[in-house]
Parts: structure tokens; sequence; C-alpha cells
């Protein structure tokens, strides 16, 4: 009997040493079961490849920016512009498109995706008297958009036939301030909630 207590104290004093290690390890021993719950999902912000030969056929084929993951996403648009129209019209008519894409409700297959968009409503002109050829004029003034709106309608413009294609846009609002000159920066792509579109004066251009 005093045998089999003694052979007992070594299994027994193997339990606290057990623990002990495992707490060394970073690791809590525990007894109840501990259950955290399926992984959460992710935002997956990615589409089916567009009919590119079926999009050419309803307008020309243009990308905008919407966002998705609180960054920016291209997703592939149409806009129309009818034939023999003027550059400088043409400008207009793509711009006008553009915004009017942006505000557009995103499709089922787009909101299951996680996309959205903050653009509401916009019309644009172009320039004024004084104002750089390539001027951009909203209905809305940029500073009364929203970060995530203008980094939308900067990015979109930047990379189309609205403007120069240089990943910029130089655009005004409806009163009397001076266009600005906008870039559409990988920051803003990726941060357009807190990371505003770099702009600087665009008189004299």
């Amino acid at each position: 009997m005093m045998t089999a207590r003694l052979a007992a104290v070594p299994r027994l004093l193997a339990v606290p040493a057990l623990a002990v290690l495992l707490a060394g390890c970073g690791i809590r021993a525990t007894e109840v079961p501990t259950n955290f719950g399926p992984a959460p999902s992710r935002v997956q912000c990615s589409l089916a490849d567009p009919d590119v030969s079926t999009q050419a056929a309803r307008g020309l084929p243009v990308q905008v920016f919407l966002l998705c993951g609180s960054s920016l996403v291209t997703v592939d648009r149409t806009v129309r512009v009818p034939d023999g129209t003027a550059d400088s019209e043409r400008r207009i008519l793509v711009a006008q498109g553009l915004l009017d894409q942006l505000a557009a409700p995103t499709s089922a297959a787009e909101k299951e995706a996680g996309y959205s968009t903050d653009v509401r409503g916009i019309t644009v002109g172009g320039p004024r008297p004084g104002d750089p050829d390539d001027t951009l004029r909203l209905s809305t003034a940029p500073a009364g958009l929203t970060s995530y709106a203008l980094a939308q309608i900067v990015c979109t413009f930047s990379d189309s036939a609205a403007a120069e294609g240089d990943g910029s846009v130089v655009l005004g609002g409806p009163g009397a301030e001076a266009p600005r000159r906008y870039e559409c920066t990988d920051e803003v792509r990726a941060r357009p909630g807190s990371t505003e579109p770099p702009s600087r004066d665009a008189a004299g251009e």
C-alpha cells in the first residue's frame, strides 16, 4: 500500500508542473472548452468579369471608382456620347456620364460584394472665363463634398477622357472660388475616408 502511494506522488506533482510549463509558453491551461465562433467574414470586393463587347454596344466603356472595404475599387461602366460631338462638349458629356454612373444605385451583385457610393446627384459644366481650359465646374463645391465623394470623383475623372489623363483633374464649384487641381494618389485610393486628394491652385495654368 505504501509503495502505491509513493508511486502516485510523481504523477500528482506532474500536474501543477505541466500547468507551469504551459503558462510559461503563453498558453493558459483550462478545463473548459472555448468556442470563439466562426471566423469573421471578409468583403470580397470582386465581381465577375463583364462582357466588354456587350458594354461597348451600350456606349463608351469607362471605369468609375466605388467604395468597398473602406477603399476605392474600379468598376466597369458605360456612358453615351453621340458621334461627331466636339471635343470640348464631349469632355463635359463624359464627365456628366461618369457622375451619373457614380450616383447610380449599385446592382445586386455589387451590393453583395460590398460596393457602395457616396456621390449623390451632381451636375457638371465647363470652365468660366479665366479658368484653365480643362476645368470642370461641379454643382456642389468640392469643399462641400464628403471626403469619400471627393475621392471617388477625383479618381474617376483623373483617369478618364474628362481630364488630361495625368492622374489629376481641375475642379471648381458653382461659386466664385478659383478652381483647384486635384490628384488621385495611392493613399487616396487606399484610405478615401481619411486622406483627401491633394490639391493646388490651378490659376494661371
